[in-house]
């Protein structure tokens, strides 16, 4: 079975997903008992799949679960859009050349309320440029960007590598790559480095941003049914069935 802290359900294929949930029926039905459920509700950092793991098998009507998984699908994929968003942005500012400032005000709008002030988004980001030259570190860490960061966090990070492709050029990005994590934005900065042009590029990172959050939502539908069907003592095959209206 997969391991649980590797559950990304905005990365991970349908199929895998699917495997998931079969895997905890097959161990469901072979210990009895709900000891999985408490051991991956422990150790599951995904925010749905552990959403779901914590009301569906509650004492919960299925009314309130239904519900409840609503809500928590709408307001996660909300903020999925938010922060793709974010990187869409960033990647039109590297294409563009644009001024870093502009492109902090253009973030900024995705917000109620700014996640971090103006001052202090700059003034992090430009401290950037001294903490990626000791040797040794982990850039896989201090450069990852994708969806599971606080919005702060992220907004830094990204206004760093707009502020960098504009003092370094853009083809310097290239080395950084490997290192980001979300196969959004490595294709977004890819293609700027290749010199597509920035208003193309704006548009169709945005058909990507709405087929990724479809795709998403889903996958997330497809999670909730097969855990209600858990839930319902459903055969294997049965739950497998339902796993196979989801996938093409």
């Amino acid at each position: 079975m997969e391991k649980p802290q590797e559950l990304d359900i905005v990365q991970m294929p349908v199929e895998g997903l699917a495997a998931y949930w079969l895997s905890i029926k097959k161990i469901l039905d072979t210990k009895k008992g709900r000891t999985i459920i408490d051991d991956e509700i422990a150790h599951t950092d995904e925010p749905y799949i552990r959403h779901l793991l914590e009301t569906v098998f509650s004492g919960l009507s299925r009314e309130h679960v239904r519900r409840l998984a609503g809500v928590k699908r709408d307001v996660l994929l909300e903020d999925y859009t938010r922060k793709i968003d974010l990187m869409r942005i960033a990647t039109y500012a590297v294409a563009s050349g644009e001024n870093p400032q502009i492109t902090l005000v253009r973030m900024d709008s995705k917000f109620a309320t700014p996640p971090i002030t103006e001052d202090k988004a700059l003034e992090m980001a430009s401290a950037m440029f001294k903490a990626i030259q000791p040797r040794g570190v982990d850039f896989d860490i201090l450069l990852s960007v994708d969806h599971k960061l606080q919005a702060d966090r992220l907004l830094v990070k990204l206004l760093f590598f707009s502020m960098y492709a504009r003092r370094e050029g853009r083809e310097s990005l290239e080395k950084f790559l490997p290192h980001f994590g979300s196969h959004f934005f490595s294709e977004g900065i890819s293609l700027a480095i290749d010199n597509f042009d920035a208003d193309f590029l704006g548009n169709h990172l945005k058909n990507m941003r709405d087929n990724l959050i479809s795709e998403t939502k889903r996958k997330m539908d497809m999670a909730f049914e097969m855990a209600l069907a858990i839930r319902d003592k459903l055969s294997y095959e049965d739950i497998f069935r339902i796993a196979r209206a989801y996938m093409l």
